[in-house]
This record gives C-alpha cells, sequence and structure tokens, in this order.
C-alpha cells in the first residue's frame, strides 16, 4: 500500500512511551476471547477481568523511547486515519451534513478511555462516549502472527473499521444498539451488535474505495490483504480457536463469511446507500 508522504492527521494523542502498565500472562484464550469482544468495537474488559487472577502487572519505565518500528507505525496509523478523514469529509458533505473527525489515542501496554480501562490484549476499539479510536500499534503484530492477517492493507482495515464505528455513531446506528441492549433480549442485542460490526466493515470498504480512487494507493496483493483480515475475526473462526466449538446464538461480531462479504461489498462498489445492515434479512 503506498501510504508514505502523504498527508498525516493531526487529530491523534499520542500516550505511547510515557510509561504505564503493560499486561502480562492470561494465556492465549484469553487474548482472543478478549478479540473477540473488543476487537473493532465494544469493551472487552467484562472478558478479561476473569484472566486477570492469572494476570501479573509488569511496570515499564516512563518516558521510554519508541522503536523505529513504532514511529513507523505510527506514522502509518496518522496516514490512514488522514484517510478516513478525507474520505468521510467529502461524503458528509455530499449529503448535507459536516463531518466530525475522531481523535486517534496510540498506546502502549494499558490505556485509560471514557469507556473504561482497556490493556493492549483488547485490540482495538472505538469509545463513544469521548469519541475516540484507541490503538495499541503493537496489534499489527498480533494480526500478523496470531489471526493470519498480515499486511499494511490488513492494518488499514482494521482502522477504517473503527472509524466506521465513529460514523455510526455520529448517525445515531451506535444509539439503537445501545437501545436494543438496554431494553431487549440478550438474543436481540447480539443480533443488533452483529448489525453494527457488519454495517462497519462495510464502511472500511467504502474509506478504502474512494481512497482509492482518489489516491490510487493500492499495490497488488493488498486487496488480499485486507480480505484476509476480515475473515480473520469472525466469530466461528475466533470461537473455534479459542473454545474448540462454535456457539452461534452468542456471536456479537459476525461470522467469517459475513465479515468478508460486506467489507467486499464496501470495497467494491463505495455506495452507502447498500450499507445499512439494520434494514435487511440477509446478513
Amino acid at each position: 500500500m503506498r501510504w508514505r508522504g502523504r498527508r498525516q492527521s493531526e487529530n491523534v494523542e499520542d500516550r505511547r512511551g510515557v510509561g504505564g502498565t503493560a499486561v502480562v500472562g492470561g494465556g492465549i484464550g484469553v487474548l482472543i476471547m478478549a478479540l473477540l469482544v473488543g476487537l473493532l468495537g465494544g469493551n472487552p474488559m467484562a472478558v478479561l477481568q476473569q484472566g486477570q487472577q492469572n494476570v501479573a502487572p509488569m511496570q515499564q519505565g516512563a518516558g521510554n523511547e519508541l522503536s523505529e518500528g513504532e514511529i513507523e507505525a505510527g506514522e502509518f496509523a496518522k496516514t490512514i486515519l488522514a484517510d478516513t478523514e478525507d474520505v468521510w469529509t467529502k461524503l458528509f458533505n455530499e449529503a448535507g451534513r459536516r463531518y466530525e473527525p475522531p481523535i486517534l489515542v496510540l498506546f502502549s501496554g494499558r490505556v485509560e478511555s471514557a469507556c473504561g480501562m482497556a490493556s493492549a490484549a483488547s485490540g482495538p476499539f472505538y469509545c463513544p462516549a469521548d469519541k475516540k479510536v484507541y490503538l495499541d500499534t503493537s496489534f499489527f503484530d498480533q494480526l500478523a502472527n496470531q489471526l493470519g492477517a498480515p499486511g499494511d492493507f490488513a492494518q488499514a482495515y482494521v482502522i477504517a473499521h473503527e472509524v466506521g464505528h465513529h460514523v455510526q455513531n455520529l448517525l445515531g446506528y451506535t444509539d439503537k444498539v445501545e437501545q436494543v441492549r438496554r431494553t431487549g433480549s440478550k438474543v436481540d442485542a447480539n443480533e443488533a451488535s452483529v448489525r453494527l460490526e457488519l454495517q462497519a466493515d462495510f464502511f472500511a470498504g467504502v474509506t478504502m474505495n474512494h481512497t482509492q480512487r482518489d489516491k490510487n494507493v493500492l499495490e497488488p496483493g493488498d486487496i488480499e490483504e485486507g480480505l484476509r483480515a476480515a475473515t480473520a475475526i469472525g466469530d466461528d473462526r475466533l470461537q473455534q480457536q479459542s473454545q474448540g466449538y462454535v456457539v452461534p446464538e452468542s456471536f456479537t461480531h459476525g461470522t467469517s463469511e459475513q465479515r468478508l462479504r460486506w467489507f467486499r461489498k464496501g470495497l467494491e462498489t463505495g455506495d452507502l446507500s447498500q450499507g445499512d445492515t439494520f434494514n435487511t434479512n440477509n446478513l
């Protein structure tokens, strides 16, 4: 993906290298289940609390300097965030609305948000309460090595998905899902969550579609990277990895097939009118 030398967003809080607490231990099962809940939206701390009984805190020194890899990961994230700003500003303007971009918080180890505390094991997440996207850039290594989805386009998909949750918040979809969670059954709440996640996948695809149209950023193999990432984080695949069996009624993010299909739809069409996952029977 051609990202170097392009505009970087200034809507970034870089909290890395300023000390904090990293979490070690807990086991890969806890990590994957936390990813299931927290990856690409949501607060995974309810899952991590059980694993905390076997987790030992490890203090990081204050004022740690960032490595070259961390610096590059931050520059990449800022560039992709700038792409999302350009795309959604344009699309909101076309709809007669004003786009309010989110803040991207880069952190190491643990971070405090308006949605609560989270750790690096949580994966990236969006907090509607403060309208911020949170990312520990070490997640890119987890994406490649633990989830089998390497590559910069896969990383861009993750960021675009989280910004997609911000767009949903601005458009009122997040409030609708929260209403279902407060008043509906567990089954209804899970289905609403799946619809929210699949729409964020679609929005991520739309973002990449328009970025390619406007800036010609794709290189050979990029699309395959993004599709692998969408497939890697399906509920069915993560549950199979973590517990050896699948419980469809507990899905909150969608199957690998669903996530792949909605991301691909946004990527191929770039048409927002085709992404209302809340008004379709065919997810």
